[in-house]
């Protein structure tokens, strides 16, 4: 039987073998990591030394990493008025960029009346512009846009709108989720205030996710309160097997960061100019700084579903977008806020590669697309 080929490395990615390893002798151990006997100090090392490689990661201190259950929970625990600086004013409104995660979307603890958009470019990068003006001369907000878009790959100009909502007297939430171990950034140099993270986009376990505090930040209330647990900024016993398959894979990401930044542009790119054969390919956010594993493309005419389920049936697991909305037929809600109409917003695929995805696997996909688009798009 013919090996599948895995191109959905943004909806998840496959353990590692140093995240398994971490978690099958975390599970080995009985002790809870908020009791003070030997064996509840040796969870707690555990849990410890995970946090110290999460921070590392970011360029954060330890003592501002926050352990929650995945990347939702971290982004509703970010958003939550009465953050504030130190010795700034709190928070009262929340400004989302059109094109971030459902989670991010909501709103979090803020109240519909007080959340606005901010609009995007048809490259997928947020407006400045736009930004600025819902910033000046009003009540100080949270701002949150992502730093690369789980659909396009856009890499988003977060620095510069930090300046922006600096200025302004604001606080800025990142969601990083889908650069961490794929592109170098740190909390610093985003000049972000908050960022979220999840484990098992970067070969982690499912379940496991953090928040990020730059230091200065105050305000933050807890969603789940009971015990002093992360310093009692989120309630509960932590997932110590986790956590420590969350670090062990934050570490191993690191390592190899710039080797496999520098293949896997050159894999997508060569994957991208296949795809351009095909008459009226498009490849969206092409002309905007990206991620360098990931593509979404389409041909005017295409039924992403129909897609997918032809790739999967090849051999081949792609997506239609978020992996959090695409078993829904609905148009991308990224692709509308960029002004495409539903007839590509709902024709798009996403193609995402990791760490073992070679020149074999680009071949396959190309030789199974050629097939698909000489069956699907006749006519």
């Amino acid at each position: 039987m013919t090996e599948r080929v895995y191109l959905d490395w943004n909806a998840t990615a496959p353990l590692r073998a140093e995240a398994r390893q971490a978690m099958t002798s975390a599970l080995e151990l009985c002790g809870n990591p908020s009791s003070v006997h030997a064996e509840g100090r040796s969870a707690r090392k555990l849990v410890e030394d995970a946090r110290a490689i999460v921070a590392k990661a970011v360029g954060a201190s330890p003592r501002n990493v926050i352990f929650t259950s995945g990347g939702t929970e971290a982004n509703a625990l970010a958003l939550r008025p009465g953050l504030r600086r130190s010795s700034g004013a709190p928070v009262e409104r929340l400004l989302v960029s059109a094109i971030e995660h459902a989670s991010v979307l909501v709103g979090g603890s803020f109240s519909a009346p007080t959340i606005e958009i901010i609009r995007v470019t048809s490259s997928g990068l947020i407006d400045l512009v736009r930004l600025r003006a819902l910033l000046v001369g009003r009540p100080p907000a949270l701002v949150s846009v992502m730093l690369a878009n789980n659909e396009t790959g856009a890499l988003q100009p977060v620095a510069e709108a930090a300046q922006i909502v600096h200025g302004e007297g604001g606080l800025m939430h990142v969601d990083a989720i889908q650069a961490l171990g794929k592109i170098a950034f740190n909390i610093n140099n985003l000049n972000a205030d908050l960022v979220t993270l999840s484990a098992h986009k970067i070969g982690g376990p499912k379940g496991a996710g953090a928040l990020v505090l730059a230091e200065g930040v105050a305000g933050l209330e807890p969603l789940l309160r009971g015990g002093g647990q992360e310093l009692s900024r989120r309630a509960g016993t932590e997932n110590v097997a986790g956590i420590a398959g969350f670090g062990a894979a934050a570490k191993a990401a690191l390592e190899a960061l710039e080797t496999d930044t520098n293949r896997l542009e050159a894999l997508r790119d060569r994957l991208e100019s296949g795809l351009r054969q095909t008459p009226r390919a498009i490849i969206f956010s092409d002309a905007a700084p990206r991620l360098p594993n990931t593509t979404l493309f389409t041909v005017p005419g295409l039924r992403a579903e129909t897609a997918v389920i032809g790739f999967d049936l090849a051999g081949i697991a792609v997506s239609s977008g978020s992996a959090c909305s695409s078993g829904k037929v609905q148009p991308s809600h990224v692709l509308q806020a960029m002004g495409f109409g539903p007839e590509l917003a709902q024709g798009a695929v996403r193609l995402s590669l990791g760490w073992s995805t070679g020149d074999a696997d680009i071949d396959r996909c190309l030789e199974a697309w050629r097939k698909l688009a000489g069956s699907l798009l006749k006519g």
